[in-house]
């Protein structure tokens, strides 16, 4: 592509994305190469929907970008590069959970689109150590520290009850089976495990399925749903619906959210290339946090594939860091999985 039709195509799609509406050769003129007549701006048009980057909704209307159009224009931004931390992102005092709600609601606020987080643990965690400790009416608390320092927490139910001696036994007992693998590893482990008589598995069972329930557990924060009705791309009753009806299915939302976490950094996942056919007409923007040099989740901004990239890409960067900062500062803290 030349330096005229990529300019030409960059500044469609930033008309596009500030009215909402096709986009003609004179409006491009008018304001944005006058020194260009709208017959060699049609040209050019012309061009860039033959290749692909352009598309007409009607005869007599002017062009829009298609997905391929954003994906060159998105590839084209340098990287977000670390910026001043925004003022006292603080987790501790109110607690993870509420801090991890806050946060989503922040991303929603500020770009005034649906703002989302996936909470830990994830599937490549890493267990360090398990311990059981008892507590009364035959219940032991279960605490998980991951190979990062990370702990999770939850009160388990001993059935049938156990003797506060024993209780603690098997938390020595499944360190040694479930340190240094990974919560998928174990999962398998225990859903299908070699020997069904083990003696750990027969004994413990009731504990290690309460356990693995707690590392399946992901806790997914949907902010701001409701803002998808500002754009005008969702106007239409039954495309809202199915994307409204995605962001009440948590579960297969928290699985896209696990697959795009997979890898480190900033994505940007436009139309088509969404897997779920009710959000193709969106763009979603994510970006992993950390806990100590390692993936913990991700966050990110459901939106319109009409949306104000480099804004959009340094919220959630910016946001991406302050929660890395964050639990930096609550590392003796308890995540509590809801």
């Amino acid at each position: 592509m030349d330096a005229r039709h990529r300019d030409v195509l960059i500044a469609l799609i930033r008309e596009y994305i500030d009215t909402a509406e096709p986009v003609g050769s004179r409006a491009l003129a008018r304001r944005h190469f006058p020194g260009l007549s709208p017959a060699t701006l049609r040209n050019v048009m012309a061009d860039l929907e033959e290749e692909g980057y352009l598309a007409q909704p009607h005869a007599s209307a002017g062009r829009v970008p298609t997905d391929k159009a954003y994906r060159l224009y998105v590839d084209s931004f340098p990287k977000p590069s670390a910026s001043p931390r925004v003022a006292d992102a603080r987790a501790r005092g109110s607690g993870i959970d509420s801090y991890m709600e806050r946060t989503s609601s922040h991303l929603s606020a500020v770009t005034k689109m649906t703002g989302l987080l996936l909470a830990p643990p994830l599937k490549r965690t890493t267990i360090a150590r398990v311990e059981l400790i008892p507590l009364e009416e035959h219940r032991a608390l279960a605490v998980l520290v991951t190979d990062s320092g990370w702990v999770t927490a939850r009160p388990l139910t001993l059935e049938p009850p156990q003797a506060p001696e024993e209780v603690r036994k098997l938390g020595r007992e499944l360190t040694r089976r479930f340190g240094g693998r990974t919560v998928t590893e174990i999962i398998e482990m225990e859903t299908t495990p070699a020997d069904p008589l083990d003696a750990l598995h027969t004994r413990a069972r009731g504990i290690t399925e309460q356990i693995v329930a707690m590392l399946r557990g992901r806790t997914l924060y949907v902010s701001g749903a409701i803002n998808m009705l500002d754009h005008p791309e969702f106007w239409d009753i039954e495309t809202t619906r199915g994307l409204l009806r995605t962001f009440e299915q948590k579960e297969r939302l928290a699985d896209l959210m696990a697959t795009l976490a997979e890898d480190e950094g900033m994505r940007v996942t436009i139309g088509e290339e969404n897997p779920f056919a009710e959000m193709r007409e969106c763009t979603l923007i994510t970006s992993t946090y950390l806990y100590r040099d390692q993936v913990l989740g991700i966050l990110g901004v459901v939106g319109p594939r009409r949306l104000p990239y480099p804004e959009v890409i340094s919220v959630v960067a910016e946001t991406a860091r302050q929660v890395t900062d964050a639990l930096i500062r609550v590392r003796q803290d308890l995540y509590l999985p809801s």
